[in-house]
Parts: C-alpha cells; structure tokens; sequence
C-alpha cells in the first residue's frame, strides 16, 4: 500500500494529539506532533507574525521526515491550515508563502476534530470561550471542506473517535 498521509484537523482542545498518537499506536505508524508546541513553549515570548512561517517550515520538515519513516501510513497532527488560521484570526493576515504551501501538500483524508470534547486549560491556547470553539470549528470545516481531500467529522470520546476513524480509513483503504 503507498503512504498515506491523514491530516488530524480541528480547533484547540479537540483532542487532535491523542487521536494522532492512538491511530499511531493502533497501526503501528508514525505521527507528526504539532511543531508549534514545542516552538512555542521554547520561544520565551508571544509570538509574532514572522514567527509563523519558522512555524510553518518545521511542521513541514517535521512532516516530510515523517514520510521517509512509514510505508503506509503517516498521521500529521496539524498542517499549515491550523497556522492559517491563526495567522488570520490574530494579525488579519497570512504569508503568502504559507497559502502558497497549502495548496501544494496533499493528504489522503482529513479527520475533523469535534468540539464535543471539554475544553482542557493549557497555557499555549487562547480561546477555551464556547462561541469561540464553534467559530474556529466553521472555520476549519470550510477549509475541510473546500481542500478537495476526503475528509469526516470526527467526535465522541477518546475510544468512540478512535473506532470511528479506524473505520473511516480502513473503508478507504
């Protein structure tokens, strides 16, 4: 089977980490964590707009070193999407460069993280606000839906996200 890469997407505190580290375990594949994370607990400041695109070059090195290390599937906790986002919602702008990546990264399906889940306190994220959950959801449900890439809501609790999406890639297989 060539590789597939699945892109985990959703808003903060839907669980995109763990669903990527069990469907990881589960296959006995590989999973890209967010590289903001750990760049962002690193930085020492609040991060800027120029911040983004270092943002974006190490998920995709983290991304594509990911890909040389499976043959069938690779799990990518985030993509550029999420910096999209972000970039948009808190400076009104993107890089050029960053739409410009978007477009040309290709996934096999994407995973839609629901905001069912309780919103976990964390010091890296900004908007545990209930109305806030569902307007960055729409957001990245348009962008699900407008990528041209298979994609499926998932939601539920860890095992019921874990089932639903084991079924959703292994129909698709």
């Amino acid at each position: 089977m060539p590789l597939k890469k699945i892109l985990i997407l959703g808003p903060e505190s839907t669980g995109k980490s763990t669903l990527a580290s069990d469907l990881s375990e589960y296959f006995g594949s590989p999973w890209v964590p967010e590289f903001a994370r750990e760049y962002l607990q690193n930085l020492g400041r609040d991060y800027d707009f120029e911040d983004l695109s270092t943002i974006a070059k190490g998920q995709i090195q983290s991304e594509d070193e990911g890909s040389k290390k499976s043959n069938d599937y690779l799990f990518c906790d985030t993509d550029l999407r999420v910096i999209h986002i972000w970039s948009s919602h808190r400076f009104g702008k993107t890089s050029p460069w960053i739409l410009e990546e978007i477009e040309s990264r290709v996934y096999d399906q994407i995973l839609l993280t629901g905001i069912d889940l309780d919103w976990e306190p964390d010091p890296l994220r900004e908007h545990p606000e209930p109305e806030m959950r569902v307007y960055f959801f729409n957001k990245y449900l348009e962008l699900a839906k407008s990528s041209g890439f298979s994609w499926e809501i998932i939601s539920g609790s860890r095992s019921e996200r874990l089932q639903k999406a084991i079924s959703v890639l292994t129909s698709n297989s």
